[in-house]
């Protein structure tokens, strides 16, 4: 059995910022796939957003339909459902999988009347051994997206949910086969709680159900395979850079399973097959390559620690814009963990780099109290370690590496200590000049993303909506060069 997950788009051998192959992509990975009608071909989810061919697809061609192709080609069995795959809407995300070979599954998402969308499914292997597969994915989906783009969608409890379909397959399958989209709420070595969120649950999964077999994704962690409370897990890397390859084989009432993770191999081949879609790369490239715009000078990304002591240019761009845009007193943004400068003359692969999410904006009335706790919460993101020196906090990197969870804001100006314990490290927090007092009342303009609550800035939800920006970051700095040259 091959498995992926969180592939983000990422199919070609390029993270369309270096030059020549690179060791990643869908392409790269299945290369190496030798399919049978004893073997099983699984995604986990998270593949329609995330890369300039994403991007691409969406903006220009106005589907994914040739990203269903490209698994097709890959000869894909089941694919299941990630949180990012619902961020275009139910037409995009229903054209999308009718053009898919392979069988959706997500087992915790319903209709209005209760049904399950994507139910379990029973897979019967040439040599007679009965697979039983359940998707799943995080019911975070409701917090986070789109009201309108999950209109009449139900996310339940994923844990309920595949505990019902297990009750069903038991007694018809020799194996059964989870593919959670979510990952482990606690440490896989220690056990310590790492999140109390519930946005991931694996490790209560492996502990209430029985599955044999756990494939996981979301966290964008590499998990080899182990056991956890008898259930045996894994977790391949994202955007192609390796898959999992489980062999299984059932003696009696035993299940043997030996896995590994894969990476892909060099020299760079691809599948002859996948030749088809060369067409589309070469104008991908020329769509990204065109300049749309110039800076005085570069706007880099600097060493963590050094930004969330000095601040970012780049951030400071992106929180100008969301200002201008929304119209609010506050802004606040963050970098993602990958995220790249802007040169001085830009391109769109430049802009696309240095802010890959597919972001909008919501404007919130706080008050001052639930932004002091907002920026305390960024500034739980340093710790001094024995040494006497700062660096990243551990809990912003383990077990998911999550720098996009620490926050630049513009329109304020504060003073931070870090010898004190976390919680209470705001010695300062001004508006115009003005100390903040809890009572005060201000606008902030943030992505949809954190206004979820995600990261751990609770207070947001329970802020009133002002308004929201439904207008892209990639627009908004598409349009601030455009007019600003």
């Amino acid at each position: 059995m091959y498995f992926t997950s969180d592939v983000h788009g990422y199919c070609f051998p390029t993270d369309y910022i270096s030059q020549g192959a690179l060791p990643l992509g869908l392409f790269q990975c299945s290369v190496d796939f030798r399919k049978d009608e004893n073997t099983l071909i699984i995604d986990g989810g998270d593949y329609l957003q995330g890369s300039a061919l994403n991007q691409y697809c969406w903006r220009v061609q106005g589907d994914f339909k040739v990203l269903a192709e490209m698994l097709n080609v890959c000869e894909y069995d089941y694919v299941a459902l990630g949180n990012h795959d619902f961020n275009f809407g139910q037409k995009t995300l229903y054209d999308y999988l009718d053009g898919l070979n392979a069988t959706p599954l997500c087992e915790n998402l319903q209709d209005c009347q209760g049904e399950v969308l994507f139910p379990h499914k029973i897979h019967t292997l040439r040599n007679g051994l009965r697979v039983g597969l359940v998707g799943m994915v995080t019911d975070f989906v409701k917090i986070w997206e789109k009201p309108e783009n999950i209109e009449g969608m139900h996310f339940v409890d994923p844990i309920e949910s595949a505990r019902k379909a297990l009750n069903q397959l038991r007694d018809k399958v020799d194996i059964t086969m989870g593919i959670y989209h979510g990952g482990f709420e606690r440490d896989l070595e220690s056990n310590r709680l790492l999140s109390d969120t519930r946005e991931n649950v694996a490790c209560e999964i492996c502990e209430e159900l029985d599955f044999d077999i756990l494939l996981t994704g979301h966290q964008h962690m590499t998990i080899t395979g182990q056991y956890y409370s008898d259930t045996y897990i894994i977790q391949p890397p994202q955007q192609g850079q390796g898959y999992a390859y489980l062999e299984l084989e059932k003696k009696g009432e035993r299940l043997e399973i030996s896995s590994e993770i894969r990476q892909p191999q060099s020299p760079f081949k691809l599948n002859p097959a996948l030749g088809q879609f060369a067409h589309l790369e070469a104008k991908l490239q020329e769509w990204l390559d065109v300049i749309v715009g110039e800076l005085p000078e570069p706007l880099s990304v600097g060493e963590r620690v050094e930004m969330a002591l000095k601040g970012s240019p780049l951030a400071d761009l992106f929180n100008r814009l969301q200002l201008i845009y929304s119209g609010a007193e506050i802004s606040a943004t963050s970098l993602a963990n990958d995220a790249k400068g802007l040169p001085r003359t830009i391109r769109r692969r430049d802009l696309f780099a240095a802010y890959p999410y597919a972001n909008t904006f919501v404007v919130l009335e706080i008050t001052g109290e639930k932004l002091r706790g907002a920026v305390e919460r960024s500034a739980s993101y340093l710790s001094i370690n024995e040494e006497g020196e700062l660096e990243v906090d551990h809990t912003f990197l383990k077990p998911k590496v999550e720098h996009y969870n620490y926050d630049f804001y513009a329109g304020i100006e504060k003073e931070i200590d870090y010898n004190y314990p976390m919680g209470s490290r705001v010695q300062s927090l001004k508006y115009k000049g003005v100390e903040v007092k809890g009572e005060d009342q201000f606008t902030i303009c943030i992505n949809d993303y954190r206004a979820s609550g995600a990261g751990g800035y609770g207070m947001y939800p329970k802020c009133k909506v002002i308004k929201e920006v439904r207008v892209e970051m990639i627009e908004m700095l598409l349009d601030y060069f455009s007019n600003k040259v």
